[in-house]
């Protein structure tokens, strides 16, 4: 069949929306049409090349819909089920799944390739050329065949529009405050940069308990919403951050810091550092760009003498099969925020729009909504 897609060819260019051929599904797949895709960050580094991916490929790896087949052997969803795709598969078999860390499941070590675990690639250009889907998904297509291993099955009172954003920024946010950091009631938390992930960092923290949850962002829209969303003090740069931790905590400096900025730099781990107390966390949840070092610190000043730890992960430690479904259970709680995290929703043809407006901080959190 034919299906739209927003596909990157080349390093450094535009999203170009285009018509590709895409297969039947085959064993252990389904096919699913998307219905609203969210806008993550890591799709833009496949763009300025910040990470490297196998070109060209269907960008996307947050997404909501229907599956419409499936293919031999799948036991997971059937036709007509809502399903959330997660951008980590959680296969159920391999090491990682079996001893409960589905978050680092074997699957997942094609996410920037696209390969299928089933082998090969399913979406096809006008001249033969095979393209895989981000992270084995492809949600920038209005339709796509992908592994059971990544779908969720969703409920019908979820709206796909915040489920979508559920397969990736919000676990992974979330999820760096309350499974990796491991924040408890009473603590001083720090978080660099509040998007889409930040975001969610901070209502992880809040979750928790945290007394005093401190974001430092450059931007004042995104301030604003970080209290929104349970920030109690907001800061544009790290130097006023430190001071007023010094001074809410006598001393003692944060429990945990954790980076959630768009573009990971070691000035900001070093930042991060220095603003955690005795045995505090910094915990790593951004990307940089490839070939950085962005971990450097000094031992005996910053680690050593003080037990800091500085700890990355991978989608906030969660697992899909079970932390997507209580995620969506704090949501229809009120005690999530997921509308919120909507600041503007584009049809597919603005995609490039949307990611400017991401670039330049005056949004969130934008969707791609099919069939505009």
């Amino acid at each position: 069949m034919r299906t739209r897609a927003a596909i990157i060819r080349e390093t450094g260019k535009p999203w170009e929306v285009t018509e590709l051929e895409l297969d039947d599904p085959r064993e252990g797949e389904v096919r699913i049409r998307f219905a609203v895709s969210g806008m993550c960050h890591s799709d833009e580094h496949l763009r300025t090349g910040d990470s490297v991916s196998r070109l060209p490929i269907v960008g996307g790896h947050e997404g909501a819909g229907v599956v419409e087949a499936t293919g031999p052997g799948v036991t997971r969803v059937r036709p007509g089920d809502r399903v959330v795709c997660s951008f980590i598969p959680a296969c159920g078999v391999c090491r990682y799944c079996s001893t409960g860390r589905q978050n680092l499941c074997d699957q997942g070590a094609e996410m920037a390739t696209g390969l299928l675990p089933g082998g090969g690639f399913r979406f096809h250009d006008d001249a033969g050329e095979d393209l895989g889907g981000f992270c084995m998904l492809g949600t920038f297509a209005e339709h796509a065949v992908v592994s059971q291993a990544s779908c969720v099955k969703l409920d019908d009172d979820i709206p796909f529009e915040v489920a979508a954003l559920t397969g990736c920024g919000v676990p992974t946010g979330w999820g760096s405050s309350v499974y990796v950091a491991g924040v408890r009631a009473g603590d001083t938390v720090v978080v660099f940069g509040c998007g889409g992930v930040g975001s969610n960092a901070v209502q992880g923290a809040a979750y928790a308990g945290a007394k005093n949850i401190v974001v430092v962002d450059p931007v004042p829209f995104k301030r604003g919403k970080a209290e929104e969303f349970g920030a109690t003090h907001v800061f544009a740069d790290a130097a006023s951050a430190h001071e007023a931790v010094v001074e809410l905590t006598r001393g003692q400096l944060a429990d945990h810091a954790i980076c959630t900025v768009g573009v990971l730099t070691a000035e900001v781990v070093s930042q991060a550092t220095a603003i955690v107390g005795k045995d505090g966390q910094v915990t790593v949840t951004s990307v940089g760009r490839t070939g950085d070092v962005h971990v450097q610190l000094a031992a005996n000043g910053l680690l050593v003498g003080y037990q800091r730890r500085v700890q990355g992960h991978v989608f906030g430690k969660c697992n899909p099969l079970y932390d997507i479904p209580k995620l969506h259970g704090l949501y229809r709680a009120g005690r999530l925020k997921l509308d919120e995290l909507i600041t503007r929703r584009y049809p597919l043809d603005e995609i490039n729009q949307g990611y400017a407006d991401l670039d330049e901080g005056r949004i969130i959190r934008g969707i791609v909504v099919h069939g505009q």
